[in-house]
């Protein structure tokens, strides 16, 4: 723990001209006094680290002094590799093997360059969830993500419903979508008949915050618990991940549209339009409506897949008066009668504004 500790000051001082011990302790997460411990036994071993004394003092190296101990081990490059995604590196336990790893690297530029990681850092920044929603990272990630890394299976109990599925499973990657952990897992010896792929090992979609457990397989049995060294199993050098995700979230969103509507749209809606359904549906839809032109009143008919009859309402809302329901005759008559309650709404006038909460009618007068 300590020599971890000192090498990391060696390369935090090699990669800055001084430091303050305020800042060495900060950075090292320790008291300043064990800075001031560390640095002389760093002395003591011949690294040539000089106190500054003063207000404006500090420590440094001298001569120019470079560690040689710069090289990544495995852990540290593969997390370096996403130090773009600070969240997920914390959310999946990888936050100290990138911090090592950005540190190495920093220490191996040429002084010209040290400023490159903070001035990247200050112009580029992914935050990857959606607005409005706070999504906690799932308890299990950090034991999934392990997993992923070292290419061990599993033994996951994993929510269905008012069930819990138990399943073997080797990990293959994970995908964080829209503030969202799933992974991408093979289930072994299972084959087209529930996921509808030929052949053994099949490939499925979970989401982490559905898995009740997770526990590494140990042994050439495929056992778990103590006692036996962790199984590892043959990965598919074919499998490519972005591609796998793609197709899947394709699939899926198709899947779910199960119901159809027609609508008339006008100018504006067919504008809008994409930003209110599923995009890939509504472009899909528009491009076959396309064939039959618009009315004389440059309105387009459209049949647009959908989820539900419900979410369909919930969706063409927002397009408010460019939209016109056509069928089922049901969601219509939904449409209707909103359009009667916004008519009766609207069509009246507040004399008084203030101390009006919402919700509460307040004074009014006929249009």
């Amino acid at each position: 723990m300590r020599a971890a500790r000192l090498i990391k000051m060696v390369l935090l001082l090699q990669s800055r001209p001084s430091m303050t011990a305020a800042e060495l302790a900060r950075e090292l997460e320790v008291s300043e006094r064990t800075v001031t411990r560390d640095a002389q036994a760093l002395s003591e071993a011949g690294v040539p680290v000089y106190a500054d004394r003063g207000r404006a003092g500090g420590y440094r190296l001298v001569g120019g002094y470079r560690t040689r101990l710069t090289g990544l081990a495995r852990g540290e490059a593969e997390a370096l590799f996403l130090s773009g995604v600070p969240g997920a590196l914390r959310e999946m336990g990888l936050e100290d093997a990138a911090s090592a790893a950005r540190l190495k690297v920093s220490a191996a530029l040429l002084p010209s360059l040290r400023d490159a990681p903070r001035a990247a850092a200050q112009r580029f920044h992914l935050d990857a969830p959606g607005w409005f929603r706070e999504t906690p990272a799932p308890g299990l990630l950090p034991a999934v993500a392990d997993a992923v890394w070292d290419d061990r299976p599993v033994v996951a109990r994993y929510r269905r419903g008012d069930t819990e599925v138990e399943r073997k499973l080797e990990p293959y990657g994970l995908v964080l979508k829209a503030g969202v952990w799933y992974l991408c897992a093979r289930v072994p010896g299972q084959g087209a008949s529930e996921q509808g792929a030929s052949g053994p090992g099949a490939y499925r979609v979970y989401r982490i915050d559905r898995f009740a457990a997770v526990e590494a397989v140990t042994g050439a049995g495929g056992g778990t618990g103590a006692g036996a060294g962790p199984a590892r199993f043959a990965r598919d050098p074919e499998f490519d991940l972005p591609a796998f995700w793609a197709e899947r979230a394709e699939q899926f969103a198709r899947s779910i549209l199960r119901a159809e509507v027609v609508v008339r749209l006008s100018p504006e809606g067919v504008r809008a339009l994409p930003h209110a359904v599923d995009a890939a549906a509504a472009r899909e839809a528009l491009a076959e409506a396309a064939g039959t032109g618009a009315d004389d009143d440059g309105w387009v008919t459209v049949t647009l897949p959908v989820e539900s009859e419900e979410v369909a309402r919930t969706q063409l809302t927002a397009l408010g008066p460019e939209v016109e329901v056509l069928a089922p005759a049901s969601l219509r008559e939904r449409f209707a009668a909103q359009a009667v309650r916004l008519a009766l709404l609207y069509g009246r006038k507040r004399s008084a504004y203030s101390g009006v909460r919402p919700g509460d009618p307040g004074p009014m007068l006929d249009a």
